[in-house]
């Protein structure tokens, strides 16, 4: 494995990492009127965070690499920011909207990188993720109107 798939896959174990805790901020903070709507949409999208820092990190582990593991690392590394804190509903969701369409992008540069080093499993992975990301861009972006 090269250090190129290694950073691919270290800067997405860090994005899903701080989108956990992001997102969690977002599920506790949201108010108004779709605040049923998305604080459930929220824990999904937080569940599936958590699902894809584990797998990413496996994968990593499996071929030899460290995943990042530490706050300071996550900040470092991560493409995503952080929760401001003070985000509207609305705001909530063009932001991850925002991000989600940012990691789409840094997935495909993956997917090319896994062919060219003939990772079929690491490519697979992470077409797993960029699909599932493109079905919640088009979902918010719905929601959005």
């Amino acid at each position: 494995m090269t250090q190129k798939l290694t950073e691919v896959l270290n800067t997405q174990i860090a994005n899903w990492s701080l989108l956990f805790t992001k997102l969690h901020n977002y599920h506790w903070y949201v108010k108004g009127p779709q605040f049923f709507t998305l604080h459930l949409k929220f824990e999904e999208l937080y569940t599936e965070a958590a699902l894809h820092v584990d797998n990413l990190a496996e994968r990593l582990l499996a071929l030899g690499g460290s995943p990042v593991a530490t706050f300071h690392e996550i900040i470092e590394k991560a493409t995503v920011q952080d929760a401001a804190g003070n985000e509207n509903a609305n705001e909530m969701v063009r932001i991850l909207v925002a991000d989600f369409g940012m990691i789409v992008g840094e997935l495909k540069e993956g997917m090319s990188i896994a062919d060219r080093e003939g990772d079929e499993t690491t490519g697979d992975m992470l077409l797993a993720i960029h699909s599932s990301l493109e079905k919640h861009v088009w979902m918010l972006k719905s929601f959005l109107g």
